[in-house]
């Protein structure tokens, strides 16, 4: 069984894979750097001044007495809250990574090669030898 397994995790797409995942993990953070750091503060600036799409939320519970109406604050305190400014900034970065993935994948297909087509197979000598034969007959 550990032949097997050795066997199963040393296959070239098993590899693959596993870079496939370290590497898309390293992405996924670089680009919540870009929306967190990038793009939220100029949409913040063009709605008019400090805006953050994580403080939006709507209260579901009681709130307890002295309890800060933060997201944080309310989270911390037990209170059920609706917080759909974190799906909005989740959903930036959902969009932003998957046309950035879209366009890596784009340019690496224009990068490869094309597979030359196949050469068309010789044609079998009965075949060539019964066309001269319509061809001559024609004449």
């Amino acid at each position: 069984m550990f032949q097997e397994f050795k066997e199963f995790a040393m296959r070239g797409n098993a590899m693959d894979l596993a870079v496939g995942v370290i590497i898309g993990g390293a992405f996924g953070k670089i680009v919540d750097s870009v929306v967190n750091d990038l793009v939220m503060p100029i949409v913040s600036m063009l709605m008019g001044g400090k805006f953050d799409f994580s403080n939006l939320f709507v209260v579901l519970g009681d709130v307890p007495a002295g309890t800060a109406m933060t997201l944080d604050a309310l989270k911390k305190a037990g209170v059920p809250v609706f917080a759909y400014g974190n799906f909005i900034t989740i959903l930036v970065n959902f969009i932003i990574l998957a046309f950035i993935i879209f366009m890596m994948v784009k340019q690496m297909n224009r990068l490869r090669k094309p597979e030359a087509p196949a050469p068309e197979p010789e044609t079998p000598e009965d075949i060539v030898l019964l066309r001269e034969i319509r061809d001559s007959l024609k004449k």
